[in-house]
């Protein structure tokens, strides 16, 4: 991998690092990229000039800015045709009707340049082996040959255009070496930044004020839902009892009224002046409820308790 050339990521010079990373060394910088931006500008100038130069789309186009490159240092497809055209390169549109015609597996070509809103990367094959050479990428990417059609397809379903590079590239190291060796990959590379980015997402958890249930609200939200329902589900069954036990001290007080009802205030509605009514025989029932679950609890933890101390006496 080390005999691989592959610029990064500087600024919006995505443009400079493809034609670099095709040709496998410095061959652009962005000053003579520039010039063939200025060169394709002036073209353009007299042509437009041809229809006269008094012509009001002569004076709109004098006054738009350059369509081959700009101060951020992207530059448009006819200066990378330009470029590639001084090296005897040409490139060709790889879904166009022509192209898909003559059926050609992607294996058995060279390489290919890709662009989606204004980034442009290669897609090399050097030795026998391919390389996904994105100045967005910490180092080159392997790709099998196996995995580029579908490599390819995939960037074709995300937008990208997709441009076959036809004629004799350079020579270069890194296409000598992987003649004669294969290299494997044990890990992919990563998208430049993406480290300092989970970097900074650890130390935002670890920060005061920030903790990892903030981060993960998303994910754990169903959880919480789910804990807040249970726990509404318990207080409801607590109020309930609450009610049914000051329901049974007034009657065992007496407190029931001359008609046989009882009034319990309902922990539902604290703060509340109302009041349920409850008339002995529905107190008598509720009391009767009350009475058997207590006693079903009762069962159940003498149960639990036998069975984590067994009688080991035996019979007589």
């Amino acid at each position: 991998m080390e005999s691989i050339f592959h610029e990064k990521q500087e600024g919006s010079l995505c443009a400079q690092h493809c034609l670099n990373n095709l040709l496998q060394g410095e061959y652009f910088s962005p000053v003579e990229l520039s010039s063939i931006a200025q060169q394709l500008d002036e073209e353009e100038r007299m042509r437009m000039a041809e229809g006269g130069v008094q012509t009001e789309e002569y004076r709109t186009f004098l006054q738009q800015p350059s369509g081959n490159m700009d101060d951020s240092g992207f530059f448009s497809i006819r200066v990378i045709s330009s470029a590639l055209g001084v090296w005897g390169l040409e490139l060709v549109l790889f879904n166009s009707r022509e192209y898909q015609q003559l059926r050609i597996d992607p294996i058995h070509e060279k390489a290919f340049i890709c662009n989606y809103k204004e980034h442009w990367f290669t897609v090399r094959k050097l030795g026998q082996q391919w390389f996904n050479l994105n100045s967005l990428l910490t180092g080159p990417e392997l790709i099998s040959d196996t995995y580029l059609a579908l490599f390819l397809a995939q960037l074709q379903q995300e937008g990208y255009s997709i441009f076959v590079i036809r004629g004799s590239l350079p020579e270069c190291e890194a296409d000598q070496i992987l003649r004669i060796m294969q290299v494997e990959q044990q890990q992919r590379p990563k998208l430049i930044g993406e480290d300092e980015a989970q970097r900074v997402s650890v130390q935002q958890v670890s920060e005061p004020g920030h903790t990892a249930d903030e981060v993960l609200l998303d994910e754990d939200e169903e959880e919480l839902r789910k804990a807040l329902a249970l726990s509404r589900r318990g207080v409801e069954v607590e109020d309930e009892e609450a009610d049914l036990r000051r329901a049974i001290q007034l009657s065992m007080l007496g407190g029931s009224d001359p008609s046989g009802a009882v009034t319990a205030g309902s922990s539902h509605e604290s703060g509340s002046s109302e009041e349920a009514v409850l008339t002995a025989e529905e107190l008598r029932r509720r009391r009767q409820v009350y009475f058997d679950r207590q006693q079903a609890q009762h069962s159940s933890s003498a149960g639990k308790r036998s069975s984590h101390h067994p009688d080991h006496r035996q019979a007589p």
